[in-house]
């Protein structure tokens, strides 16, 4: 909420996300500025609107002399925040966009599972002379399907609960694990014990957690020893979740059957990578929150937390830089 200090109009926002992105609000100026680095600017406004594509790689390790300024809270145009350096969250109030992108994610997910089970870029047909050959093969090795196959989910979040969502529709059976260890009550999803079990009973394997000191490498050589013979693994929460040497392992020697990764440590990965060019590899380039609608549902959930800002009530999807997300 505002600082009781701070006058209550007009407010000044600092937007970040680009000129026509915030409709006209009474009672906020706008400075629409995405070049200049946000902590040139502290002194120049109360609010501000930020995402992680706005200079912040280039950020200073130390926080700029004066920060945070007049700032008393930072919106993040993103739900992870391991983009942002530390100092950032010395700001009194930090928000986040979770929830966002989780629909976009979902679709995304299970357009994956549908790819390792259909395979349907194998099974084109570009000549008529395979048309017979591809027919024959599908009646000798008929296309999979996902109802009756287990989707696990490490993370029940909003991009987690979004998958589930549509999982159900394809008959699947869900287990889930979240990293609080808490028990999760969702009709149609089971909760496990833990990773191993997840992993032992898994055909899709979906990572949804932030990335913490206590979750990097969480998937390694050891967890995969666990993995049900063929299974899938799919990434769409952060690379440093997964060590990639003990996942070319897995992958090489066919403990695991493919693995569908939208995010890597580093990206992108360097010239000449073996993520590029692995058989069993789906790789794409951090793209699996991009929508049309994208832009308009980060702008509408910051104006709900603004209208909350301005009537002094509690702010939704606040930032624990103690949790790390």
């Amino acid at each position: 909420m505002r600082h009781p200090d701070t006058p209550t109009r007009p407010l000044v926002l600092l937007n970040q996300l680009g000129r026509g992105q915030l409709p006209d609000m009474d009672g906020v100026q706008v400075i629409d500025d995405d070049q200049t680095p946000a902590w040139l600017r502290a002194q120049d406004a109360e609010v501000l609107l930020t995402g992680p594509r706005n200079g912040w790689k280039a950020a200073p390790q130390q926080a700029p002399e004066g920060w945070p300024g007049r700032l008393r809270w930072v919106h993040l145009a993103s739900a992870g925040v391991d983009f942002f350096p530390s100092w950032l969250f010395q700001v009194p109030q930090v928000t986040c966009s979770r929830g966002v992108a989780a629909d976009p994610i979902a679709e995304y997910v299970l357009s994956a599972m549908l790819e390792q089970v259909k395979q349907l870029n194998g099974r084109q047909v570009k000549h008529r002379m395979v048309w017979s050959r591809e027919f024959d093969r599908a009646l000798a090795r008929p296309l999979g399907t996902l109802k009756g196959q287990t989707l696990g989910l490490l993370g029940y979040g909003a991009i987690g609960q979004a998958v589930a969502h549509r999982a159900q529709a394809f008959g699947m059976r869900i287990l889930a694990l979240r990293r609080s260890g808490q028990r999760i009550d969702a009709e149609g999803v089971t909760s496990v014990a833990s990773l191993r079990e997840l992993l032992e009973n898994s055909d899709h394997l979906v990572l949804a957690l932030p990335i913490t000191g206590e979750t990097r490498h969480l998937i390694n050589a050891e967890a995969l020893s666990y993995a049900k013979p063929g299974l899938h693994l799919i990434n769409i929460a952060r690379g440093g979740l997964v060590d990639h040497d003990a996942l070319r392992a897995a992958l090489d020697r066919g403990a695991i059957a493919a693995a569908t990764l939208d995010v890597t440590e580093p990206e992108p990965p360097p010239h000449e990578h073996w993520l590029y060019q692995h058989p069993r590899v789906r790789l794409t380039p951090h793209i699996s929150w991009s929508a049309s609608d994208g832009p308009a549902a980060t702008a509408l959930k910051f104006q709900h937390n603004l209208a909350r800002y301005l009537k002094g009530d509690a702010l939704l999807d606040r930032v624990d830089p103690a949790q790390g997300y």
